[in-house]
């Protein structure tokens, strides 16, 4: 057994977001009470995802960017190249964790982030995210199944923000984003090795084992 105290992290790179999506949907579909309990990091090429719940009036101008439907919560949403993602694939039953503590757990981990570089953010439980100032660096989305967890959360790094403009951003107009380049220098692999590290503390795992192939053969 995998043991519910170890977190797997697996390195993605630039992803199609469709390929993905029907990845987490398989590894959720077909896990055991055996499954690892995993964390993928990746990017996106250029795509809206828009939630279970979402309106179509809020996709304003979506121009050549695809517009995909996700079985997520939330509204919509844009995902490309320089913001981090991080998927959570957890069993929530054997982790004896509620949808709430897992979205305040990464909240949380995202304003410690934040905090190493000088900032303050917020989250809002009125519209789960990270802000800082009122201004949206990170969107988050869920979707539980079977007992376990996949989707997750965006964290706006050093990206175009322009493709923003064509949507109202997690279903707010006039909502405006930012990114932690806006603020500060950093160096992304320490970003997401000190973000996992965060991640682990608080959602109540031991240590960190790094899948080293960084492909989606996935051992379920």
């Amino acid at each position: 057994m995998s043991g519910s105290g170890v977190l797997y992290v697996r390195r993605l790179g630039l992803r199609d977001y469709q390929d993905v999506f029907e990845k987490m949907q398989q590894y959720t579909d077909l896990r055991s009470s055996e499954s690892r309990d995993e964390v993928w990091l990746l990017e996106h090429h250029p795509v809206y995802t828009q939630g279970r719940a979402g309106k179509k009036e809020h996709v304003l101008n979506p121009g050549e960017i695809p517009v995909v439907q996700a079985d997520r919560g939330g509204q919509v949403t844009y995902h490309g190249p320089g913001q981090l993602i991080a998927y959570f694939l957890i069993d929530l039953r054997r982790k004896k964790l509620g949808i709430r503590q897992v979205v305040s757990a990464m909240e949380n981990a995202v304003i410690d982030l934040l905090n190493e570089y000088g900032l303050t953010g917020q989250a809002d439980p009125k519209a789960p995210g990270v802000y800082i100032d009122g201004k949206k660096i990170s969107a988050l989305g869920l979707r539980v199944r079977r007992g376990s967890s996949y989707h997750g959360l965006s964290l706006n790094l050093n990206m175009d923000l322009a493709p923003f403009s064509g949507i109202n951003p997690c279903g707010y107009q006039g909502l405006e984003v930012v990114q932690l380049g806006d603020f500060c220098k950093f160096d992304r692999q320490e970003l997401e090795t000190s973000l996992i590290e965060k991640l682990k503390h608080r959602l109540g795992y031991n240590r960190i084992e790094n899948i080293s192939h960084n492909h989606l053969e996935l051992t379920i």
